[in-house]
């Protein structure tokens, strides 16, 4: 019998809906310095997922869901990444 790997499930924090980790965008605050998006899923530090849609960014930011989940301020300058990447399509 064939090993079935087990597929990482994460929440979004802008819909609270789990979802596959590899379609979630992951924002990280380093142990030092300021939060940034990941987007490789591989940086050390606290992270927190948002789905890629516009619509759960909006909820998440409204709701300060990224802040509360990181313990940090998260500034303008990040949103408008993730809104950037977003409207991109594109997993960096």
């Amino acid at each position: 019998m064939p090993k079935v790997r087990k597929i990482p499930m994460r929440m979004c924090v802008g819909c609270r809906e789990m979802k596959p980790k590899q379609e979630l965008l992951r924002v990280v605050k380093p142990p030092e310095g300021e939060c940034m998006i990941d987007f490789r899923g591989k940086a050390s530090g606290r992270g927190a997922y948002v789905c890629p849609d516009t619509q759960c960014l909006k909820k998440a930011q409204k709701a300060r869901a990224l802040e509360r989940a990181l313990e940090a301020t998260i500034s303008p300058e990040v949103f408008d990444k993730l809104a950037a990447a977003i409207e991109e399509g594109v997993r960096k």
